[in-house]
């Protein structure tokens, strides 16, 4: 009789067990429970980022910079240019395009009230608030002139993830330039890729308006063109205090410019044409 109540106890201990256990692994995987078995959490910016940059590829044929280190960069496509923006400095890290021959003509006009927000940006952003008495001028990275070839693009180039503080004299003089140069060399050559953007030293940085838009130090552009007879590279870099020196003063080598940014520009050229296309620099060649 006693064997047989020990076993009755034993048996009922079991039981209670197993149902405290089930109880326990239903209570740590409920939050797990539409999870399939192989799930891994991935970092959704880095997705968006590199969907953006392949988006951008494809839609622009542009070869677009490397990916910035510890450098913040939202990836966005326009009809007319891509555009790397930094939440914190609230400029864009730079703007890429290709200005075919095509597109240096058209009639599309300057929209009236043409500057916007970018509300596809993180609020903080710049407004036209911010530069209103500031001193400086709102320089465009992708020029609205490159844009007359569709009232969309022209609209775009006007939003401020697209713009910089940039010295009066030199938007109206040796930055103007260097864009109506880029647009000979689109017609002479059918194309060129573009790359431009902001110069940030490393040293504290002025700031306009409420949003505290950064002011940059200098400006940098890159030119690639493939097209004619050989491949061939340019760079300039004006300092955001110069006005209307020539355009022959400020060129520089793609690889001189890659040096001060820290940037990496056209990543896919062919290995046998790199060297010539990013280190020599020879306007006359243009």
């Amino acid at each position: 009789m006693r064997r047989y109540l020990l076993s009755v106890v034993i048996l009922l201990l079991l039981a209670v067990i197993g149902v405290f256990s089930t109880k326990c692994t239903s209570s740590n995987n409920a939050g797990n429970a539409d999870r399939p078995t192989n799930f891994v959490a991935k970092n959704p910016t880095n997705e968006v980022e590199t969907k953006g940059k392949a988006d951008a590829k494809q839609k622009f044929d542009v070869d677009i910079p490397l990916a910035l280190k510890n450098t913040p960069e939202q990836i966005l496509t326009r009809k007319g240019y891509v555009v790397s923006y930094n939440k914190e400095t609230k400029l864009p890290n730079w703007v890429a395009w290709r200005l075919t021959a095509e597109h240096v003509n058209g009639e599309v006009k300057r929209p009236n009230n043409a500057w916007h927000e970018d509300t596809d940006v993180p609020s903080g952003r710049a407004t036209t608030s911010d530069y209103k008495g500031s001193g400086w001028t709102r320089g465009h990275m992708c020029p609205a002139g490159d844009n007359k070839w569709d009232s969309e693009a022209m609209y775009e180039s006007f939003l401020y993830s697209n713009c910089c503080p940039q010295n009066g004299n030199l938007n109206n003089g040796t930055w103007n330039q260097i864009e109506l140069a880029c647009r000979r060399w689109a017609e002479r050559y059918g194309s060129v890729q573009i790359v431009s953007g902001p110069i940030l030293y490393n040293q504290e940085h002025a700031t306009i308006g409420e949003n505290k838009v950064v002011v940059p130090e200098a400006f940098f552009k890159v030119i690639l063109c493939q097209d004619g007879s050989q491949p061939k590279g340019i760079g300039f870099v004006c300092k955001n205090s110069d006005g209307n020196g020539k355009k022959d003063l400020y060129v520089n080598s793609i690889k001189q410019v890659e040096r001060i940014t820290g940037m990496t520009f056209f990543p896919h050229l062919p290995k046998n044409v790199v060297e010539r296309v990013k280190s020599e620099a020879n306007l006359d060649e243009w």
